[in-house]
């Protein structure tokens, strides 16, 4: 908490002071909003310990829940304050974002002031029993500081700079060269949350869920041998069919995502979206929620497993990746606009895979399990993918977007017919994967 107070102090002041900042009268309330926005990350930070200790001993309704109402709350007092006093500007996303960050960690709060010396907590031999064991303390008899634990937690913090490098990367390179114009950011905000939603609401809940069942099922540092074979077998089987539930996921938003995304811009933002950059945008990020799947899930298995050795190793793989792809950012939104950070994500995720598939590979290598083997969807899959791809295009080409609502009417019945002859495929030659979803 000490180090994100001086953090939003010292970055508040770059963005207020060193950087590009709006016209007041285009933008209002800008400097409003920069401290708010520092403040709402220190009050987070102070919910942190809280998420750890749910996350590690799996209180996934409780995070549900928690996100749920904060984000809830978020969306409510924005659109009734966006409706109301649209004149407000930056004051309603900066109390809308506090409300959301006090609302999750008084839900944290709240839950474990009730569980902490329950019957039910000692029931399960709960590790703490009073809240003031989650506030800083010395204890007797050991070091101020434990070594192994503060280079291991080291480690994690180089790696998470650099994976905030790689997944943001490209803001940076926005606020800071002003490669992009503030309305051309705007679109490509637009076109990154829409994008977003599936990553968000699919992909984020399965890579986190899973990271903490391989973590237990598997001991991380171990070799495959050394393992219990009963436990291999269930992590190979589960990562093989998240493999290809979420392949299958990215395929099908890539493909129908092609056709589809000029007119899910015209019916949500209208012509400012639909006729300038915004479609190709979708469309390339259709393909880049592809990358983003299988991503999240090899990713999600290989930092379950790395050792700190390994972890160590992979931060230099990083330094490099983060400093290619900033400059390859720059260099293709030079060239392509806006379309060339999504490219730009599209190359770094794909690198990241290449590694991650790398490291399964030799883990389960000397064994008889071959997960990757979820990388492959059955062939009549393909081909229904390539047919749907190749019959929306040109359904979008002869009705969409300017002929009309029948037109428009037309090409989503197509949409759907080749949705519902994917699906029947799917659930035909996919058999395995529909009863992992079913049970789970």
């Amino acid at each position: 908490v000490p180090l994100g107070v001086f953090w939003s102090l010292f970055l508040g002041l770059v963005w207020l002071r060193f950087l590009e900042v709006p016209d007041p009268s285009v933008v209002p309330h800008y400097q409003a909003g920069v401290v708010a926005f520092g403040l709402s990350a220190v009050i987070e930070l102070l919910g942190e310990p809280f998420w750890v200790l749910a996350q590690a001993h799996l209180f996934v309704r409780l995070k549900v829940i928690a996100e749920s109402l904060a984000v809830v709350s978020k969306c409510i007092l924005t659109v009734i304050l966006v409706v109301l006093y649209p004149q407000w500007g930056l004051y309603i996303f900066s109390w809308a974002q506090l409300l959301y960050v006090t609302v999750l960690v008084m839900c944290y709060v709240i839950y474990f002031v009730m569980f902490l010396g329950s019957p039910e907590a000692t029931k399960k031999s709960f590790p703490v029993a009073r809240m003031k064991a989650l506030l800083p303390n010395f204890v007797e008899d050991e070091t101020f500081v434990n070594w192994k634990e503060a280079r291991l937690t080291w480690s994690f913090f180089k790696q998470s700079f650099l994976k905030q490098i790689l997944t943001e990367g490209e803001r940076y390179v926005m606020t800071f060269l002003n490669v992009l114009n503030f309305g051309d950011q705007g679109v490509y905000d637009v076109v990154n949350n829409l994008g977003s939603l599936v990553a968000r609401f699919v992909f984020l809940p399965i890579e986190e869920s899973f990271y903490v069942f391989f973590a237990k099922v598997l001991e991380r540092g171990k070799s495959i041998k050394d393992q219990k074979q009963d436990d291999v077998s269930m992590a190979a089987n589960v990562l093989e069919l998240l493999l290809k539930l979420v392949l299958l996921i990215g395929l099908t938003i890539t493909v129908f995502g092609y056709a589809y995304s000029q007119l899910a811009l015209d019916i949500y933002g209208g012509s400012i979206l639909s006729s300038g950059t915004g479609p190709d945008l979708l469309r390339c990020y259709s393909l880049y929620v592809l990358f983003l799947a299988v991503n999240g899930v090899t990713e999600c298995f290989t930092f379950a497993l790395m050792c700190q050795e390994e972890v160590d190793r992979y931060n230099f793989v990083m330094l490099a990746l983060s400093f290619s792809f900033l400059c390859i950012s720059y260099f293709l939104t030079r060239w392509h606009g806006s379309v060339g950070f999504i490219l730009a994500n599209c190359f770094n995720m794909g690198i990241r895979i290449a590694h991650s598939i790398h490291y399964i590979y030799d883990y389960f290598k000397e064994s008889s399990y071959r997960p990757l083997a979820g990388l492959l969807p059955s062939p009549v899959l393909l081909l229904v993918y390539i047919l749907s791809g190749v019959i929306t295009s040109f359904s979008e080409a002869f009705f969409c977007c300017d002929k009309g609502w029948i037109a428009r009417l037309v090409h989503i019945s197509v949409g759907a017919l080749c949705f519902a002859a994917t699906l029947v495929t799917m659930f035909c030659t996919e058999t395995k994967l529909i009863d992992f979803v079913r049970s789970q």
